[in-house]
């Protein structure tokens, strides 16, 4: 059982829903980065996950691009972001990490390579957002053979045809995106996305996760409440890009999390 599986039956168990918190790897600095990543579990945060930064984010809206601007910029690279969660797992080895990003840095780096080098590092799941169900081949099995999570997304135009081929092979949990768009885009809805979750609950046993739009407290507690968690990033990331002070950042994390614990 990995980490995100163990997260989500504990959860299950305890009748509450899941928290998952996006920050990007090395955004603004590696210092300031980690000791955000350091402080989510404390604010509440149940699975993290951990944005690789890439020169071309292209499901990501302008926050989220910016922060991988920022990053790149400070010298933020693969290998950097396998340190920064080598130096979160020293003080824990219990919080999920989900690394979530994009397919080149990882093939440029060689798929075996950056396999060995993620579980030693201790990652858990991954989103690779540009490779669909067609390309399994290319990571998704030698990650799952390798034990780590390969975690798929279905959106508002998955379809009944399509849905079970998004299923196939996808593991720890389903990340359902609210909106059609980019990340930061529109406020999700939860009359609307509710529909959409229990299409998906149907069809398979794993926890549905939502993302993209769930921006305030209240609208985490909402999509929580139809769902088994929702994912925050843009709104993060924007605390993070304002400079605030690392616990300022951490407690707004925190009125997230307890929006979705509330659910």
């Amino acid at each position: 059982m990995s980490r995100i599986d163990a997260t989500f039956a504990a959860l299950k168990d305890q009748n509450r829903k899941g928290f998952v918190a996006y920050i990007m790897a090395g955004d603004p600095d590696e210092a300031r980065s980690l000791a955000v990543m350091k402080g989510l579990p404390a604010a509440g945060v149940d699975v993290i996950e951990l944005g690789v930064p890439f020169t071309d984010p292209m499901a990501d809206g302008p926050t989220i691009q910016l922060a991988g601007q920022r990053a790149l910029e400070a010298g933020m690279t693969l290998e950097k972001t396998l340190a920064m969660a080598r130096a979160f797992r020293a003080e824990d080895t219990t919080t999920p990490i989900v690394l979530m990003g994009y397919y080149n840095p990882i093939y440029s780096r060689g798929v075996d390579k950056f396999l060995v080098d993620a579980q030693e590092a201790g990652i858990d799941g991954l989103i690779v957002v540009d490779l669909p169900p067609e390309e399994d081949d290319e990571l998704c099995l030698p990650a799952q053979a390798a034990g780590l999570n390969f975690i798929r997304l279905a959106t508002p135009t998955t379809d009944a045809k399509r849905l079970p081929k998004v299923l196939t092979n996808t593991s720890g949990f389903v990340y359902y995106v609210s909106i059609t768009g980019i990340t930061g885009a529109a406020e999700a809805n939860a009359a609307a996305v509710a529909p959409e979750v229990a299409r998906i609950k149907a069809s398979t046993d794993l926890p549905i996760i939502v993302g993209f739009g769930v921006r305030t407290p209240e609208t985490a507690k909402a999509i929580a409440g139809i769902a088994d968690g929702c994912v925050v990033g843009s709104a993060i990331v924007e605390q993070i890009a304002s400079g605030k002070p690392v616990d300022e950042i951490l407690s707004f994390v925190k009125s997230l999390s307890d929006g979705a614990h509330s659910a």
